[in-house]
Protein backbone atom coordinates (compact mmCIF):
# COMPACT_ATOMS: atom_id res chain seq x y z
CA UNK A 1 0.00 0.00 0.00
CA UNK A 2 1.38 3.39 -1.01
CA UNK A 3 2.03 5.72 1.89
CA UNK A 4 0.22 9.05 1.90
CA UNK A 5 2.45 12.10 1.65
CA UNK A 6 2.85 13.95 4.90
CA UNK A 7 2.80 17.73 5.10
CA UNK A 8 6.15 19.37 5.62
CA UNK A 9 6.48 20.28 9.28
CA UNK A 10 7.67 23.60 10.46
CA UNK A 11 10.86 23.40 12.49
CA UNK A 12 10.21 23.44 16.22
CA UNK A 13 11.21 26.80 17.63
CA UNK A 14 12.55 27.19 21.14
CA UNK A 15 10.45 29.87 22.92
CA UNK A 16 13.53 31.10 24.79
CA UNK A 17 15.39 31.59 21.51
CA UNK A 18 12.31 33.36 20.13
CA UNK A 19 12.43 35.93 22.93
CA UNK A 20 16.17 36.37 22.50
CA UNK A 21 15.65 36.96 18.76
CA UNK A 22 12.75 39.33 19.48
CA UNK A 23 14.98 41.56 21.56
CA UNK A 24 17.98 40.86 19.34
CA UNK A 25 16.47 42.29 16.16
CA UNK A 26 15.32 45.37 18.07
CA UNK A 27 18.88 45.79 19.35
CA UNK A 28 20.24 45.41 15.81
CA UNK A 29 18.05 48.14 14.34
CA UNK A 30 18.74 50.42 17.30
CA UNK A 31 22.50 49.94 16.85
CA UNK A 32 22.10 50.71 13.15
CA UNK A 33 20.33 53.88 14.21
CA UNK A 34 23.04 54.84 16.70
CA UNK A 35 25.88 54.29 14.23
CA UNK A 36 24.11 56.39 11.60
CA UNK A 37 23.66 59.25 14.08
CA UNK A 38 27.30 59.11 15.14
CA UNK A 39 28.71 59.22 11.62
CA UNK A 40 26.26 61.48 9.72
CA UNK A 41 27.34 64.97 8.64
CA UNK A 42 24.03 66.87 8.69
CA UNK A 43 22.08 68.01 11.73
CA UNK A 44 18.79 66.74 10.26
CA UNK A 45 20.13 63.19 10.71
CA UNK A 46 22.22 63.27 13.87
CA UNK A 47 19.99 65.66 15.85
CA UNK A 48 16.55 65.71 14.26
CA UNK A 49 16.78 61.92 13.57
CA UNK A 50 15.02 62.15 10.22
CA UNK A 51 15.71 58.57 9.19
CA UNK A 52 14.69 54.97 9.83
CA UNK A 53 16.66 51.73 9.88
CA UNK A 54 15.27 48.25 9.39
CA UNK A 55 15.72 44.50 8.95
CA UNK A 56 13.65 42.60 6.41
CA UNK A 57 13.11 38.96 5.47
CA UNK A 58 14.40 37.46 2.23
CA UNK A 59 10.92 38.17 0.81
CA UNK A 60 11.02 41.83 1.89
CA UNK A 61 8.73 41.58 4.93
CA UNK A 62 9.48 43.89 7.84
CA UNK A 63 11.22 42.13 10.75
CA UNK A 64 12.04 45.21 12.82
CA UNK A 65 12.42 48.92 12.19
CA UNK A 66 14.28 51.32 14.42
CA UNK A 67 11.95 53.60 16.35
CA UNK A 68 11.94 56.58 14.04
CA UNK A 69 9.55 57.91 11.43
CA UNK A 70 6.34 55.84 11.49
CA UNK A 71 5.38 56.87 7.95
CA UNK A 72 8.52 55.16 6.56
CA UNK A 73 7.25 51.72 7.52
CA UNK A 74 5.59 50.85 4.21
CA UNK A 75 7.93 52.78 1.96
CA UNK A 76 10.98 50.89 3.20
CA UNK A 77 9.38 47.47 2.83
CA UNK A 78 8.07 48.18 -0.66
CA UNK A 79 11.47 49.57 -1.67
CA UNK A 80 13.14 46.33 -0.58
CA UNK A 81 10.57 44.30 -2.52
CA UNK A 82 11.05 46.49 -5.61
CA UNK A 83 14.81 45.91 -5.46
CA UNK A 84 14.24 42.14 -5.20
CA UNK A 85 12.00 42.30 -8.26
CA UNK A 86 14.42 44.54 -10.16
CA UNK A 87 17.58 42.51 -9.63
CA UNK A 88 16.20 39.05 -8.82
CA UNK A 89 17.46 36.95 -5.92
CA UNK A 90 19.67 34.86 -8.21
CA UNK A 91 21.78 37.86 -9.22
CA UNK A 92 22.18 39.25 -5.70
CA UNK A 93 25.55 38.74 -4.06
CA UNK A 94 27.16 39.42 -0.70
CA UNK A 95 28.62 42.92 -0.67
CA UNK A 96 25.95 44.41 -2.92
CA UNK A 97 24.27 47.64 -1.82
CA UNK A 98 21.29 48.98 -3.76
CA UNK A 99 20.19 52.61 -3.77
CA UNK A 100 17.16 54.63 -4.85
CA UNK A 101 15.23 57.77 -3.96
CA UNK A 102 12.29 57.15 -6.33
CA UNK A 103 9.48 59.18 -4.74
CA UNK A 104 6.72 57.11 -6.29
CA UNK A 105 8.23 53.99 -4.75
CA UNK A 106 9.33 55.24 -1.34
CA UNK A 107 6.18 57.38 -1.10
CA UNK A 108 8.14 60.43 0.02
CA UNK A 109 10.30 63.19 -1.43
CA UNK A 110 13.57 62.85 -3.30
CA UNK A 111 15.54 63.85 -0.20
CA UNK A 112 14.93 60.39 1.25
CA UNK A 113 17.71 58.15 -0.04
CA UNK A 114 17.28 54.44 0.68
CA UNK A 115 20.15 51.93 0.85
CA UNK A 116 19.49 48.18 0.94
CA UNK A 117 22.02 45.42 1.55
CA UNK A 118 21.23 41.70 1.03
CA UNK A 119 22.36 39.51 3.94
CA UNK A 120 23.80 36.09 3.07
CA UNK A 121 24.63 33.26 5.47
CA UNK A 122 26.83 30.57 3.92
CA UNK A 123 25.56 31.50 0.45
CA UNK A 124 21.87 31.60 1.44
CA UNK A 125 19.92 34.87 1.34
CA UNK A 126 18.47 35.29 4.84
CA UNK A 127 17.31 38.91 4.82
CA UNK A 128 18.02 42.54 4.05
CA UNK A 129 19.43 45.48 5.98
CA UNK A 130 17.95 48.83 5.00
CA UNK A 131 18.29 52.50 5.85
CA UNK A 132 16.24 55.48 4.63
CA UNK A 133 17.63 58.89 5.56
CA UNK A 134 16.96 62.54 4.74
CA UNK A 135 19.65 64.37 2.77
CA UNK A 136 19.54 68.11 3.42
CA UNK A 137 20.03 68.78 -0.31
CA UNK A 138 19.25 66.67 -3.37
CA UNK A 139 19.58 69.45 -5.95
CA UNK A 140 16.56 71.00 -7.60
CA UNK A 141 14.80 74.25 -6.74
CA UNK A 142 15.76 75.70 -3.36
CA UNK A 143 12.70 77.76 -2.50
CA UNK A 144 9.18 78.42 -3.64
CA UNK A 145 6.54 76.04 -4.94
CA UNK A 146 7.37 73.15 -7.26
CA UNK A 147 4.76 71.76 -9.62
CA UNK A 148 6.43 68.60 -10.91
CA UNK A 149 8.99 66.07 -9.72
CA UNK A 150 11.61 67.14 -12.25
CA UNK A 151 12.19 70.48 -10.52
CA UNK A 152 12.64 68.86 -7.12
CA UNK A 153 16.09 67.38 -7.57
CA UNK A 154 18.12 64.37 -8.68
CA UNK A 155 16.06 61.21 -9.26
CA UNK A 156 17.99 58.01 -8.59
CA UNK A 157 16.36 54.87 -10.01
CA UNK A 158 17.09 51.46 -8.46
CA UNK A 159 20.84 51.05 -9.02
CA UNK A 160 23.81 49.26 -7.51
CA UNK A 161 25.83 51.54 -5.28
CA UNK A 162 28.19 48.67 -4.45
CA UNK A 163 28.69 45.56 -6.59
CA UNK A 164 30.10 42.70 -4.45
CA UNK A 165 31.79 45.29 -2.28
CA UNK A 166 33.12 47.51 -5.09
CA UNK A 167 31.73 51.07 -5.15
CA UNK A 168 30.05 52.32 -8.32
CA UNK A 169 32.26 55.38 -8.80
CA UNK A 170 30.33 56.59 -11.85
CA UNK A 171 27.08 56.73 -9.89
CA UNK A 172 28.79 58.42 -6.97
CA UNK A 173 30.22 61.07 -9.32
CA UNK A 174 26.74 61.72 -10.77
CA UNK A 175 25.32 62.17 -7.26
CA UNK A 176 28.15 64.50 -6.20
CA UNK A 177 27.73 66.60 -9.34
CA UNK A 178 24.10 67.33 -8.45
CA UNK A 179 24.66 68.34 -4.81
CA UNK A 180 25.25 71.91 -3.63
CA UNK A 181 27.31 70.58 -0.72
CA UNK A 182 28.79 67.32 -2.05
CA UNK A 183 31.11 66.71 0.91
CA UNK A 184 28.18 66.68 3.30
CA UNK A 185 26.14 64.47 0.99
CA UNK A 186 28.97 61.97 0.72
CA UNK A 187 29.37 62.01 4.49
CA UNK A 188 25.72 61.08 4.95
CA UNK A 189 26.02 58.42 2.25
CA UNK A 190 28.96 56.81 4.05
CA UNK A 191 27.00 56.97 7.31
CA UNK A 192 24.14 55.05 5.70
CA UNK A 193 26.58 52.46 4.38
CA UNK A 194 27.87 52.07 7.93
CA UNK A 195 24.30 51.58 9.16
CA UNK A 196 23.35 48.83 6.69
CA UNK A 197 26.66 47.03 7.24
CA UNK A 198 26.03 47.18 10.98
CA UNK A 199 22.68 45.50 10.39
CA UNK A 200 24.30 42.79 8.29
CA UNK A 201 27.04 42.08 10.83
CA UNK A 202 24.79 41.95 13.89
CA UNK A 203 22.07 39.88 12.20
CA UNK A 204 24.65 37.31 11.08
CA UNK A 205 25.95 37.14 14.66
CA UNK A 206 22.44 36.16 15.78
CA UNK A 207 22.26 33.52 13.06
CA UNK A 208 25.69 32.11 13.93
CA UNK A 209 24.93 31.97 17.64
CA UNK A 210 21.49 30.36 17.53
CA UNK A 211 21.37 28.71 14.11
CA UNK A 212 19.79 29.83 10.86
CA UNK A 213 16.66 27.70 11.12
CA UNK A 214 16.04 28.69 14.73
CA UNK A 215 16.44 32.42 14.05
CA UNK A 216 14.28 32.42 10.91
CA UNK A 217 11.71 30.22 12.68
CA UNK A 218 11.69 32.62 15.62
CA UNK A 219 11.03 35.55 13.26
CA UNK A 220 8.07 33.66 11.80
CA UNK A 221 6.76 32.97 15.31
CA UNK A 222 7.15 36.64 16.29
CA UNK A 223 5.18 37.76 13.24
CA UNK A 224 2.46 35.17 13.93
CA UNK A 225 2.18 36.41 17.51
CA UNK A 226 1.96 40.04 16.35
CA UNK A 227 -0.83 39.04 13.97
CA UNK A 228 -2.73 37.24 16.74
CA UNK A 229 -2.49 40.24 19.06
CA UNK A 230 -3.67 42.67 16.36
CA UNK A 231 -6.60 40.42 15.45
CA UNK A 232 -7.65 40.01 19.09
CA UNK A 233 -7.60 43.78 19.59
CA UNK A 234 -9.56 44.33 16.36
CA UNK A 235 -12.28 41.93 17.57
CA UNK A 236 -12.83 44.25 20.53
CA UNK A 237 -13.98 47.00 18.15
CA UNK A 238 -17.71 46.73 17.34
CA UNK A 239 -18.44 45.63 13.78
CA UNK A 240 -19.61 48.45 11.58
CA UNK A 241 -18.79 51.14 9.06
CA UNK A 242 -17.39 54.39 10.42
CA UNK A 243 -16.73 57.61 8.53
CA UNK A 244 -15.21 61.00 9.20
CA UNK A 245 -13.95 63.97 7.26
CA UNK A 246 -11.63 66.94 7.66
CA UNK A 247 -9.67 69.07 5.24
CA UNK A 248 -6.33 70.67 4.47
CA UNK A 249 -6.12 74.45 4.10
CA UNK A 250 -5.02 74.44 0.44
CA UNK A 251 -2.27 73.12 -1.85
CA UNK A 252 -0.19 76.30 -1.84
CA UNK A 253 -1.26 77.22 -5.39
CA UNK A 254 -5.05 77.49 -5.22
CA UNK A 255 -4.90 79.52 -2.01
CA UNK A 256 -8.00 79.18 0.12
CA UNK A 257 -9.36 76.16 -1.78
CA UNK A 258 -9.81 73.39 0.79
CA UNK A 259 -8.40 69.93 0.09
CA UNK A 260 -11.00 67.40 1.33
CA UNK A 261 -10.06 64.42 3.51
CA UNK A 262 -12.67 61.67 3.87
CA UNK A 263 -12.09 58.22 5.34
CA UNK A 264 -14.28 55.14 5.64
CA UNK A 265 -13.42 52.40 8.14
CA UNK A 266 -15.04 48.97 8.06
CA UNK A 267 -14.60 46.57 10.98
CA UNK A 268 -15.73 42.98 10.56
CA UNK A 269 -14.64 40.38 13.09
CA UNK A 270 -10.87 40.44 13.43
CA UNK A 271 -10.21 42.48 10.30
CA UNK A 272 -10.29 46.18 9.49
CA UNK A 273 -10.48 47.94 6.12
CA UNK A 274 -9.35 51.55 5.75
CA UNK A 275 -10.83 52.98 2.56
CA UNK A 276 -9.12 56.17 1.36
CA UNK A 277 -10.94 56.32 -1.99
CA UNK A 278 -12.59 59.64 -1.08
CA UNK A 279 -9.40 61.41 -0.09
CA UNK A 280 -8.71 64.32 -2.46
CA UNK A 281 -7.19 63.65 -5.85
CA UNK A 282 -3.57 64.69 -6.22
CA UNK A 283 -3.01 68.43 -6.17
CA UNK A 284 -0.89 70.84 -8.20
CA UNK A 285 1.18 71.92 -5.20
CA UNK A 286 4.00 69.84 -3.72
CA UNK A 287 1.99 68.18 -0.93
CA UNK A 288 1.46 64.84 -2.70
CA UNK A 289 2.97 61.52 -1.67
CA UNK A 290 3.27 58.08 -3.27
CA UNK A 291 0.96 55.12 -2.77
CA UNK A 292 3.17 53.49 -0.15
CA UNK A 293 2.41 56.48 2.06
CA UNK A 294 -1.30 55.82 1.55
CA UNK A 295 -0.74 52.32 2.90
CA UNK A 296 1.42 53.74 5.70
CA UNK A 297 -1.41 56.08 6.81
CA UNK A 298 -3.58 53.02 7.34
CA UNK A 299 -0.83 51.06 9.06
CA UNK A 300 0.19 53.83 11.46
CA UNK A 301 -3.42 54.39 12.54
CA UNK A 302 -4.05 50.64 12.86
CA UNK A 303 -0.89 50.08 14.87
CA UNK A 304 -1.85 52.87 17.30
CA UNK A 305 -5.32 51.38 17.77
CA UNK A 306 -4.48 47.68 17.98
CA UNK A 307 -0.90 47.02 19.09
CA UNK A 308 0.94 50.24 19.93
CA UNK A 309 3.39 48.57 22.34
CA UNK A 310 3.90 45.29 20.46
CA UNK A 311 7.57 45.13 19.44
CA UNK A 312 9.40 44.68 17.20
CA UNK A 313 7.31 46.56 14.64
CA UNK A 314 6.82 43.94 11.91
CA UNK A 315 4.51 42.97 9.08
CA UNK A 316 2.61 40.44 11.18
CA UNK A 317 0.76 43.31 12.86
CA UNK A 318 -0.83 44.30 9.55
CA UNK A 319 -2.05 40.98 8.14
CA UNK A 320 -5.53 41.75 9.48
CA UNK A 321 -5.58 45.18 7.83
CA UNK A 322 -6.72 45.99 4.32
CA UNK A 323 -6.06 49.40 2.81
CA UNK A 324 -7.95 50.66 -0.23
CA UNK A 325 -5.87 53.36 -1.92
CA UNK A 326 -6.75 54.09 -5.56
CA UNK A 327 -4.01 55.76 -7.62
CA UNK A 328 -4.05 59.48 -8.28
CA UNK A 329 -4.91 60.65 -4.77
CA UNK A 330 -2.82 62.98 -2.63
CA UNK A 331 -1.42 59.89 -0.89
CA UNK A 332 -1.08 57.81 -4.07
CA UNK A 333 0.09 60.39 -6.59
CA UNK A 334 1.39 59.38 -9.99
CA UNK A 335 4.23 60.85 -12.02
CA UNK A 336 4.99 63.70 -12.50
CA UNK A 337 3.14 65.04 -9.44
CA UNK A 338 5.35 67.12 -7.10
CA UNK A 339 6.20 65.42 -3.80
CA UNK A 340 8.52 67.83 -2.05
CA UNK A 341 6.38 68.37 1.08
CA UNK A 342 4.96 64.84 1.09
CA UNK A 343 4.74 64.44 4.87
CA UNK A 344 2.08 67.02 5.71
CA UNK A 345 -1.25 65.64 4.48
CA UNK A 346 -0.81 62.04 5.74
CA UNK A 347 -0.82 62.97 9.42
CA UNK A 348 -4.23 64.63 9.12
CA UNK A 349 -5.49 61.48 7.41
CA UNK A 350 -4.34 59.48 10.46
CA UNK A 351 -6.04 62.04 12.73
CA UNK A 352 -9.25 61.59 10.71
CA UNK A 353 -9.13 57.79 11.09
CA UNK A 354 -9.04 58.29 14.86
CA UNK A 355 -11.94 60.73 14.55
CA UNK A 356 -14.00 58.14 12.66
CA UNK A 357 -13.54 55.52 15.38
CA UNK A 358 -13.93 57.86 18.36
CA UNK A 359 -17.63 57.05 18.92
CA UNK A 360 -17.00 53.30 19.34
CA UNK A 361 -13.55 53.15 20.96
CA UNK A 362 -13.32 56.48 22.84
CA UNK A 363 -10.72 55.06 25.21
CA UNK A 364 -8.19 54.41 22.41
CA UNK A 365 -8.22 57.63 20.39
CA UNK A 366 -7.09 61.20 20.88
CA UNK A 367 -8.59 64.49 19.79
CA UNK A 368 -6.98 66.28 16.84
CA UNK A 369 -3.34 67.40 17.08
CA UNK A 370 -1.30 70.19 15.46
CA UNK A 371 -0.31 67.84 12.60
CA UNK A 372 2.59 69.71 11.01
CA UNK A 373 6.38 69.74 11.23
CA UNK A 374 6.53 73.56 11.31
CA UNK A 375 9.91 73.63 9.62
CA UNK A 376 11.59 76.75 8.31
CA UNK A 377 13.98 76.36 5.39
CA UNK A 378 16.71 78.99 5.31
CA UNK A 379 19.51 79.61 2.83
CA UNK A 380 21.98 82.32 1.94
CA UNK A 381 25.63 83.29 2.28
CA UNK A 382 27.14 83.47 5.75
CA UNK A 383 29.04 86.78 5.57
CA UNK A 384 31.35 85.69 8.39
CA UNK A 385 32.64 82.64 6.49
CA UNK A 386 31.64 83.59 2.91
CA UNK A 387 30.11 80.12 2.64
CA UNK A 388 26.71 79.04 1.35
CA UNK A 389 24.44 77.67 4.08
CA UNK A 390 21.28 75.63 3.87
CA UNK A 391 19.24 74.87 6.97
CA UNK A 392 16.00 73.11 7.80
CA UNK A 393 15.14 74.58 11.19
CA UNK A 394 12.81 72.23 13.05
CA UNK A 395 10.65 70.28 13.61
CA UNK A 396 9.02 72.54 16.15
CA UNK A 397 6.59 70.24 17.92
CA UNK A 398 3.19 71.28 19.20
CA UNK A 399 0.09 70.16 21.05
CA UNK A 400 -1.46 66.70 20.89
CA UNK A 401 -5.10 65.95 21.50
CA UNK A 402 -6.41 64.98 24.90
CA UNK A 403 -7.54 61.43 25.67
CA UNK A 404 -10.65 60.31 27.45
CA UNK A 405 -8.68 59.98 30.68
CA UNK A 406 -5.75 62.42 30.45
CA UNK A 407 -4.56 65.74 29.11
CA UNK A 408 -2.81 65.99 25.77
CA UNK A 409 0.96 66.32 25.70
CA UNK A 410 2.59 69.65 24.87
CA UNK A 411 5.53 70.61 22.64
CA UNK A 412 5.71 67.16 21.03
CA UNK A 413 6.57 66.38 17.42
CA UNK A 414 3.68 65.44 15.11
CA UNK A 415 2.57 61.83 14.55
CA UNK A 416 4.21 61.56 11.12
CA UNK A 417 7.67 61.94 12.64
CA UNK A 418 7.41 59.82 15.77
CA UNK A 419 10.88 59.82 17.29
CA UNK A 420 12.37 62.81 15.51
CA UNK A 421 13.74 65.60 17.69
CA UNK A 422 13.79 69.36 17.47
CA UNK A 423 17.18 70.93 16.82
CA UNK A 424 18.85 72.44 19.92
CA UNK A 425 18.76 76.23 19.68
CA UNK A 426 22.39 76.60 20.76
CA UNK A 427 23.63 74.20 18.11
CA UNK A 428 21.58 75.87 15.38
CA UNK A 429 22.94 79.27 16.41
CA UNK A 430 26.50 77.97 16.13
CA UNK A 431 26.02 76.35 12.72
CA UNK A 432 23.83 78.98 11.08
CA UNK A 433 23.75 82.83 11.19
CA UNK A 434 20.62 83.10 13.35
CA UNK A 435 19.63 83.98 16.91
CA UNK A 436 16.73 82.31 18.72
CA UNK A 437 15.02 85.14 20.57
CA UNK A 438 12.15 83.19 22.06
CA UNK A 439 11.19 79.56 22.51
CA UNK A 440 8.16 79.00 24.74
CA UNK A 441 4.80 77.30 25.21
CA UNK A 442 1.78 79.22 23.91
CA UNK A 443 -0.90 79.89 26.57
CA UNK A 444 -4.50 79.02 25.63
CA UNK A 445 -3.38 77.06 22.56
CA UNK A 446 -4.73 73.73 23.84
CA UNK A 447 -8.43 73.01 23.40
CA UNK A 448 -10.48 73.35 26.58
CA UNK A 449 -12.03 70.21 28.00
CA UNK A 450 -12.50 67.87 30.94
CA UNK A 451 -9.05 66.91 29.77
CA UNK A 452 -7.16 69.80 28.22
CA UNK A 453 -5.36 69.57 24.89
CA UNK A 454 -1.59 69.94 24.81
CA UNK A 455 0.01 73.33 24.20
CA UNK A 456 1.71 74.56 21.08
CA UNK A 457 5.14 76.18 20.93
CA UNK A 458 6.31 79.60 19.74
CA UNK A 459 9.78 80.20 18.36
CA UNK A 460 11.10 83.58 17.22
CA UNK A 461 14.31 83.53 15.18
CA UNK A 462 16.31 86.59 14.07
CA UNK A 463 18.49 86.67 10.96
CA UNK A 464 22.10 87.75 11.46
CA UNK A 465 22.72 87.99 7.71
CA UNK A 466 20.41 88.45 4.71
CA UNK A 467 18.71 85.15 3.90
CA UNK A 468 15.80 83.54 2.08
CA UNK A 469 13.02 82.11 4.24
CA UNK A 470 10.55 79.40 3.20
CA UNK A 471 7.91 77.63 5.22
CA UNK A 472 5.07 75.38 4.07
CA UNK A 473 2.90 75.06 7.17
CA UNK A 474 -0.60 73.53 7.09
CA UNK A 475 -3.60 73.36 9.41
CA UNK A 476 -3.85 77.10 10.02
CA UNK A 477 -7.58 76.97 9.25
CA UNK A 478 -8.44 73.30 9.89
CA UNK A 479 -7.85 73.56 13.60
CA UNK A 480 -7.27 70.50 15.82
CA UNK A 481 -10.72 69.35 16.83
CA UNK A 482 -12.04 68.39 20.24
CA UNK A 483 -14.04 65.27 21.06
CA UNK A 484 -17.08 64.63 23.26
CA UNK A 485 -17.69 68.34 23.85
CA UNK A 486 -14.03 69.32 24.07
CA UNK A 487 -12.95 72.57 22.47
CA UNK A 488 -10.89 73.02 19.33
CA UNK A 489 -7.27 74.10 19.67
CA UNK A 490 -5.54 77.00 17.95
CA UNK A 491 -4.14 76.37 14.48
CA UNK A 492 -0.57 76.73 13.26
CA UNK A 493 0.67 80.27 12.52
CA UNK A 494 3.50 82.04 10.71
CA UNK A 495 4.58 85.69 11.06
CA UNK A 496 7.48 87.81 9.80
CA UNK A 497 9.10 90.78 11.51
CA UNK A 498 10.19 93.09 8.70
CA UNK A 499 11.78 96.43 9.58
CA UNK A 500 10.68 95.95 13.20
CA UNK A 501 6.98 95.47 12.29
CA UNK A 502 5.19 92.12 12.50
CA UNK A 503 3.34 90.95 9.40
CA UNK A 504 0.65 88.42 10.31
CA UNK A 505 -2.01 88.88 7.63
CA UNK A 506 -1.04 85.91 5.45
CA UNK A 507 -3.98 84.05 3.82
CA UNK A 508 -2.53 80.75 5.01
CA UNK A 509 0.62 79.59 6.82
CA UNK A 510 2.66 79.07 3.66
CA UNK A 511 5.28 81.78 3.17
CA UNK A 512 7.52 81.04 0.22
CA UNK A 513 10.68 82.88 -0.82
CA UNK A 514 10.53 85.68 1.73
CA UNK A 515 13.68 87.80 1.87
CA UNK A 516 14.89 88.61 5.38
CA UNK A 517 17.39 91.38 5.98
CA UNK A 518 19.84 91.43 8.88
CA UNK A 519 17.74 92.00 12.00
CA UNK A 520 14.49 90.72 10.50
CA UNK A 521 12.88 87.69 12.11
CA UNK A 522 10.33 84.95 11.64
CA UNK A 523 7.93 83.44 14.14
CA UNK A 524 6.51 79.96 13.94
CA UNK A 525 3.71 79.11 16.34
CA UNK A 526 2.41 75.56 16.44
CA UNK A 527 -1.19 74.76 17.22
CA UNK A 528 -2.36 72.92 20.29
CA UNK A 529 -4.31 69.70 20.70
CA UNK A 530 -8.08 69.39 20.91
CA UNK A 531 -9.79 68.99 24.27
CA UNK A 532 -11.80 65.94 25.42
CA UNK A 533 -15.08 66.27 27.27
CA UNK A 534 -16.87 69.37 28.54
CA UNK A 535 -14.59 72.08 30.01
CA UNK A 536 -17.23 72.61 32.72
CA UNK A 537 -16.40 69.14 34.07
CA UNK A 538 -12.72 69.89 34.63
CA UNK A 539 -12.03 70.06 38.37
CA UNK A 540 -11.56 73.71 39.40
CA UNK A 541 -8.30 72.85 41.20
CA UNK A 542 -6.83 71.54 37.93
CA UNK A 543 -7.95 74.69 36.12
CA UNK A 544 -6.31 76.77 38.85
CA UNK A 545 -3.08 74.77 38.48
CA UNK A 546 -3.11 75.41 34.71
CA UNK A 547 -3.56 79.14 35.32
CA UNK A 548 -0.79 79.19 37.94
CA UNK A 549 1.63 77.62 35.45
CA UNK A 550 0.61 79.96 32.66
CA UNK A 551 -0.96 77.26 30.47
CA UNK A 552 -4.39 78.95 30.55
CA UNK A 553 -5.05 82.68 30.90
CA UNK A 554 -7.34 84.08 33.57
CA UNK A 555 -9.73 85.21 30.83
CA UNK A 556 -9.97 81.67 29.43
CA UNK A 557 -10.33 80.21 32.91
CA UNK A 558 -13.55 82.16 33.32
CA UNK A 559 -14.89 82.18 29.76
CA UNK A 560 -14.18 78.56 28.83
CA UNK A 561 -14.01 76.66 32.12
CA UNK A 562 -16.46 78.69 34.22
CA UNK A 563 -13.98 78.92 37.10
CA UNK A 564 -13.57 82.04 39.22
CA UNK A 565 -10.06 82.56 40.60
CA UNK A 566 -8.36 85.15 42.75
CA UNK A 567 -6.04 86.84 40.20
CA UNK A 568 -3.22 87.13 42.75
CA UNK A 569 -3.27 83.81 44.61
CA UNK A 570 -5.11 81.70 41.99
CA UNK A 571 -7.35 80.39 44.77
CA UNK A 572 -10.71 79.02 43.60
CA UNK A 573 -13.91 80.77 44.69
CA UNK A 574 -16.18 77.68 44.97
CA UNK A 575 -19.49 79.51 45.30
CA UNK A 576 -18.89 81.91 42.42
CA UNK A 577 -17.60 79.02 40.29
CA UNK A 578 -20.72 76.97 41.01
CA UNK A 579 -23.00 79.84 40.02
CA UNK A 580 -21.07 80.63 36.85
CA UNK A 581 -20.96 77.01 35.71
CA UNK A 582 -24.69 76.56 36.35
CA UNK A 583 -25.36 79.65 34.27
CA UNK A 584 -23.13 78.44 31.45
CA UNK A 585 -24.77 75.00 31.40
CA UNK A 586 -28.18 76.61 31.27
CA UNK A 587 -27.15 78.86 28.40
CA UNK A 588 -25.74 75.87 26.51
CA UNK A 589 -28.98 73.91 26.94
CA UNK A 590 -31.04 76.85 25.71
CA UNK A 591 -28.85 77.21 22.64
CA UNK A 592 -28.95 73.50 21.80
CA UNK A 593 -31.25 72.53 18.89
CA UNK A 594 -34.47 70.79 19.88
CA UNK A 595 -36.06 67.79 18.19
CA UNK A 596 -39.26 68.06 16.16
CA UNK A 597 -40.87 65.20 18.08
Amino acid sequence: MKKAKTAKRKPKVDPVVTEIVRNGVIAVTEEMKTNLMRTAYNIIIYEALDFTTGLFTAAGETISIGIGLPMFIRGMAETVKAKIKHFGRKTMRAGDIYVTNDSYLTGSHLNHVTLTLPIFHKGVLVGFSCCMAHWIDIGGTLGGMTTDIYSEGLQIPILKLHDRGKPNDTLIDVIKQNMRMPNRAMGDLRAQITAVKTGERRFLELVERYGREQVLGAITAIMDHSEAMARARTRSIPDGVYEAESYMDDDGIDVGKKVPIRVRITVKGDEMTVDLSDVSRQVRGFYNSGITTGYACSQVAYKCLTSPTDYPINDGSFRSLKAIVPPGRIISAVRPAPMRWWMTYPMTIVDTVFKALAPVIPDRVIAGHHADLLIAALHGINTKTSEFFLANFGPLGGGWGAKRNEDGVSATVCINDGDTHNSPSEQSEVKFPIVVERYALVPDSGGAGRHRGGLGVERVVRARVPMTFNTQVERAHCKPWGLEGGGDATGNEVALRLDSKWKTDFPNAKVLVAMLKTGDAFRLRSGGGGGYGSPLERPPEEVAADARQGYVSLAAVKALYGVVLDPQTFAVDPEATGRLRASMRGAAMSAAPTGTG
